[in-house]
């Protein structure tokens, strides 16, 4: 039986993309969960009914436009979501978080989230220490958000602004977006209502036209860091819930 892998849909335009066609190539079935339709994109607290932990080999929590330190959604889905991480712990489940799930990730288990003083939007260098785990180079931003270290967890990547990687038992959490592709990101653009890339001092068409140049070897150190992640962080002791 094949492998299974759940990505948590924290809201309708945070999909798997990039990610899932590395782990469809690793072996793994995709199966996806959304927390936050589109229609209640406007007012997303509410309850939510998680799968079991247990069902998966490795959870996926992706992106959100939110504060995973909203005081609403930690009463309601965040708080359920923190749970099923916690029930992942115990049952030994890889845990991959990507942004808000890498951010939720250090909430869950001890650290803190607040708002950094500078936000990272469009491709950004990030150093690694361990490049056979998250290879270095370019990746994708979009956060005004930043952790602390959860104890016992390990950095290791970052950039001058932020912490971008650390490891925690079976749990590695991400704060960039290695999903990221060009459908997907002309999506995140076509709702950029705020105007938070432009503010940022980005133009559209130049960080599509960015992403279609490192098509190739995003696509590359994707398939590397799911290979690195499932070799160097699923198969260690899982965090303490």
């Amino acid at each position: 039986m094949a492998p299974k892998v759940l990505f948590l849909y924290n809201e309708h335009l945070a999909s798997e993309a990039l990610l899932g066609e590395a782990f469809t190539d690793q072996g793994f079935d995709v199966h996806t969960f959304e927390v936050v339709p589109a229609e209640r994109v406007d007012d997303p607290a509410g309850d939510v009914a998680f799968p079991a932990a247990a069902d998966y080999d490795v959870l996926v929590p992706l992106g959100a436009r939110w504060p995973v330190y909203d005081e609403a959604l930690r009463r309601t889905w965040v708080g359920g979501q923190t749970r099923l991480l916690h029930d992942a712990a115990d049952a030994g489940v890889a845990v991959l978080g990507v942004c808000f799930g890498g951010q939720l990730i250090a909430q869950a288990f001890g650290g803190t989230v607040a708002r950094a003083p500078i936000a990272e939007i469009g491709w950004t260098e990030i150093s690694t220490d361990q490049p056979d785990l998250v290879p270095g180079g370019a990746w994708f931003e979009w956060h005004f958000d930043r952790w602390t270290l959860p104890p016992g967890a390990v950095e290791v990547a970052r950039t001058a602004n932020a912490s971008q990687a650390f490891v925690l038992g079976r749990a590695l959490a991400l704060q960039f977006h290695p999903e990221i592709d060009h459908r997907l990101l002309s999506l995140w653009l076509a709702e950029d209502r705020d105007g938070e890339v432009i503010g940022h001092g980005l133009d559209h068409d130049e960080i599509l036209s960015r992403t279609k140049e490192l098509k190739d070897d995003t696509a590359k150190r994707v398939r590397g860091l799911v290979d690195g992640f499932l070799r160097h962080v699923a198969r260690q002791p899982c965090p303490s819930s």
